[in-house]
């Protein structure tokens, strides 16, 4: 026997409801980032020292904020947030908290509190550059610069196909 005609049954298939409800208003999404905020400020890395004289020491070490750690934090999925992101409603929560995170990440790598390496490929800092040159023989030479931050006193090594410069 079919189903009746104008039924609703469809609502109770789990999984295809249209329009599912969402898990915070844009309000609660930013009382969480701010939670989220204090607990990465409250809650540093510990690493132990041991200095020359023997002396174990626990020093705290910045803890870097992350997208997924937020979402973690907020009992989310990152394609959740993504999803957030990409509504009217939600666009200037989610925009102001990516900010917030990449400055402080950027802020810490900076001074030095945060390893700058893995904070420059995070925030999508460092450039490739690209070019054909010819060399004394006529024939083509490539060349691949990776221009990367470093600590100082900085180094830059030029790549070709048959040596490596040191700069």
């Amino acid at each position: 026997m079919a189903a009746p005609k104008k039924n609703t049954y469809w609502k109770l298939a789990k999984g295809f409801a249209v329009g599912k409800d969402k898990k915070y208003t844009p309000a609660e999404l930013w009382k969480l980032a701010l939670s989220y905020f204090n607990w990465v400020d409250s809650t540093p890395l510990k690493e132990e020292k041991v200095f020359g004289t023997g002396i174990r020491m626990e020093v705290n070490k910045m803890r870097a904020m992350t997208i997924r750690g937020f979402c973690l934090h907020a009992g989310i999925s990152s394609q959740t947030f993504d999803n957030y992101n990409n509504q009217d409603e939600y666009r200037d929560v989610t925009t102001r908290i990516k900010d917030i995170i990449y400055v402080y990440k950027f802020e810490g790598a900076a001074a030095g509190l945060l390893d700058v390496n893995i904070i420059a490929r995070e925030l999508g800092l460092s450039d490739k550059v690209e070019s054909q040159i010819t060399g004394k023989d006529g024939k083509d030479l490539r060349l691949n610069l990776m221009i990367k931050p470093t600590s100082l006193p900085c180094k830059t090594t030029l790549i070709n196909s048959e040596n490596e410069i040191e700069l």
